[in-house]
């Protein structure tokens, strides 16, 4: 007998039959022998429409009554899942994330599980039934108010559960057949990935593949919990996320260069002009950036011109940090005396991604000679081990993503990758 958790995503769940058709999905597994513990997203749009409602009332919710309210999603899933797979003859309990003993800390919005303390689910299976948590919220251990983990959160559950429970696999359904070299949707040709490593997937999460949250790669790695993506609309076996020994050990053959091409349009860039290039300069700017919480993902700084003795600072950012930063920034100028402030909110982000890039020469010589090839200028670069990446415009970032991905023959030969709900997720 295995233990295995699944998660699914709210395309999986969008209406009552896509949730009849996942019961019967989780019916089967828990007739087939095994203890499956079930983590759900909200059904389709559910959280973006309470997002939506939230701001009618008010531009500015308190975080607090935010949390609250959109928890509400994944308990209406959950329940509707419970009753679902109870109506197929199969005894079901559903649970939210506090029940369920997932403990965060307490930053509300994007808050971090910090301890998972499962009693209810382990006694659930000891009872022979399936136990049903919803995604994407805890609570905290001192006020215990409720908190959201953030986009991707119910992923994040699922691996944290599985790692609390020590399950045999951590099965994440969406609505693609597994990892795939390219996002399906702008790639049509894209190659399905039967095994990638933890390391590849955390570049690819963070580089913009969707599929996968990377806080739950992250925490999956961490824990050694084994990590299995899956179409919740088809039977094909998926994507395996692994360790690198394993995934090395498994493939008969030397794994292949890339892995995949990711891309990104959730950032914008910001350039800090006419800096004094004088030591410490840098360090302030970015200690204000740190204090209006943005997260800084790729930074250029040119080189100082010999007249003026300034320089320009440019680094990326996700677009919801922009405001904050460009405020905090203006605040200072006096401060660092630097000339202005640029932001610039129509750049994309392409990431090729692979473990084998690192002992193989031209890797970026074929990158950039692709993407002079097809006119898209770069203006930024940024590498590490097994990830190069870099930003153009938003406008070209799908011809750059089709362009790149053909250069490295990741192209299929056998017909077109399908992405049965339209999202990715």
């Amino acid at each position: 007998m295995a233990l295995v958790v699944q998660k699914y995503g709210g395309s999986s769940v969008g209406d009552a039959r896509s949730v009849k058709r996942v019961a019967k999905r989780i019916a089967e597994a828990k007739r087939a022998g095994n203890d499956v513990v079930v983590v759900v997203s909200a059904m389709g749009d559910t959280t973006d429409e309470l997002l939506d409602l939230a701001q009618q009332i008010t531009p500015l919710p308190p975080q607090r009554e935010l949390d609250i309210l959109l928890t509400a999603g994944e308990r209406i899933s959950m329940s509707l899942l419970a009753m679902a797979i109870t109506n197929l003859g199969v005894k079901a309990k559903s649970y939210t994330g506090q029940q369920a003993g997932v403990i965060t800390d307490a930053v509300h919005g994007r808050a971090r599980i910090v301890d998972v303390v499962p009693h209810r689910i382990r006694e659930t299976l000891n009872r022979g039934q399936v136990a049903i948590v919803a995604g994407f919220q805890g609570v905290t251990q001192a006020t215990n108010d409720v908190t959201t983990l953030g986009r991707g959160g119910s992923d994040t559950t699922a691996v944290a559960l599985a790692a609390g429970l020590n399950a045999d696999v951590c099965e994440i359904y969406t609505d693609v057949d597994g990892v795939f070299t390219a996002d399906p949707r702008i790639v049509p040709a894209a190659r399905k990935i039967d095994r990638v490593s933890y390391e590849e997937m955390l570049e690819l999460a963070a580089s913009g593949a969707k599929v996968l949250a990377l806080r739950s790669v992250e925490y999956a790695r961490r824990y050694g919990v084994p990590v299995h993506v899956r179409s919740s609309f088809s039977a094909h076996d998926g994507t395996r996320v692994v360790a690198a020994e394993k995934k090395s050990k498994e493939n008969a053959m030397e794994a292949p260069i890339i892995s995949g091409v990711a891309h990104d349009r959730s950032e914008s860039k910001i350039t800090v002009i006419g800096v004094p290039d004088v030591p410490g300069m840098a360090a302030r700017i970015f200690e204000v950036v740190a204090g209006a919480g943005a997260n800084i993902d790729m930074i250029v700084q040119n080189v100082s011109a010999a007249a003026t003795g300034l320089t320009d600072i440019s680094f990326t950012l996700p677009d919801g940090d922009g405001p904050a930063t460009m405020a905090a920034l203006t605040a200072v100028q006096g401060e660092l005396a630097f000339d202005s402030l640029q932001f610039d909110d129509q750049i994309g982000k392409l990431s090729l991604v692979g473990a084998g890039m690192k002992s193989h020469p031209g890797v970026s010589a074929r990158l950039f000679g692709a993407l002079r090839d097809a006119g898209i200028n770069i203006e930024m670069i940024s590498t590490s081990e097994i990830r190069i990446s870099v930003v153009t415009r938003a406008d070209s970032l799908d011809d750059a993503v089709r362009a790149v991905h053909t250069a490295f023959e990741l192209d299929a030969s056998d017909g077109e990758a399908v992405v049965y709900a339209g999202t990715g997720r």
